[in-house]
């Protein structure tokens, strides 16, 4: 009897140990089908693969706010939702501005806090310019954001691997209007339309000069060619992707 009962207890120690080794593995195997980033360049998101001819705009705001009820208007009576990437410190100074943008339906996106070259920082630092300016969208929109462009479009591998190792994604662009440049109207409109494909993310400010009168054709012409503007947290991939050499995002890995 002394015999069975010890046979007995070995039989459930191997049962226990055989169910933690198959539970293990199968949390293992969770995790690595369900992670968010397939980065093997360290790269930020460019552009989308995409045969639908979505498109996405941005527009950064660090600076002025000259223009930013003007563009909501814009916006709003071209039917076009859009992406404002806002630096933590203009936050501050603008939270109304920075309100009616999230109310008019416009993503509110991470810019920084302060407007630093995040490659000149240490991964501590670099997260803590991030989730400050979280912290202070959230307070006034009620959602985090889960992009950061990163300022001056200045990045290196550690930016990257940090900004994914708190599960945001990394945003570029792959048409750039230089409305910043203080050039015309028809010179952002030729730095635009000529050149915008499917899958493109279309980089302009909030206190361009001329950006207001160039954007009502810029929309109206890319919509007559067939173009539909998203947001860019519903044009890129969310998981099961990749990221090629040129910042392209691949659905697949």
């Amino acid at each position: 009897m002394k015999v069975f009962v010890m046979n007995k207890k070995r039989v459930i120690f191997a049962l226990c140990f055989i169910i933690v080794i198959i539970a293990t593995a199968v949390s293992v195997a969770y995790c690595e089908n369900t992670s968010v980033f397939k980065n093997t360049n360290s790269l930020p998101i460019y552009c989308v693969d995409n045969t639908q001819k979505m498109i996405a705009i941005s527009f950064d705001a660090g600076w002025g706010n000259e223009d930013t009820e003007k563009l909501i208007e814009i916006l709003g009576e071209n039917g076009v939702k859009a992406t404002f990437f806002l630096v933590g410190s203009w936050v501050d100074n603008y939270p109304q501005s920075t309100k009616a943008l999230a109310d008019a339906g416009h993503s509110i996106q991470n810019h920084s806090n302060t407007h630093p070259y995040l490659s000149q920082l240490s991964s501590d630092d670099i997260k803590s310019e991030i989730l400050a300016c979280n912290k202070k969208i959230k307070k006034i929109t009620g959602t985090a954001p889960i992009l950061i462009r990163p300022p001056y479009g200045d990045y290196n591998a550690a930016v990257i691997d940090t900004v994914e190792s708190i599960n945001m994604y990394p945003i570029q662009w792959s048409v750039d209007s230089l409305d910043w440049k203080d050039i015309s109207a028809d010179e952002i409109y030729n730095n635009v339309v000529p050149k915008v494909k499917s899958g493109d993310i279309v980089l302009f400010h909030n206190a361009a000069a001329h950006t207001p009168e160039a954007l009502p054709r810029i929309i109206k012409d890319l919509k007559k060619q067939g173009y539909k503007f998203v947001l860019i947290k519903d044009l890129i991939y969310k998981d099961n992707y990749s990221i090629d050499s040129t910042g392209k995002q691949i659905q697949g890995e």
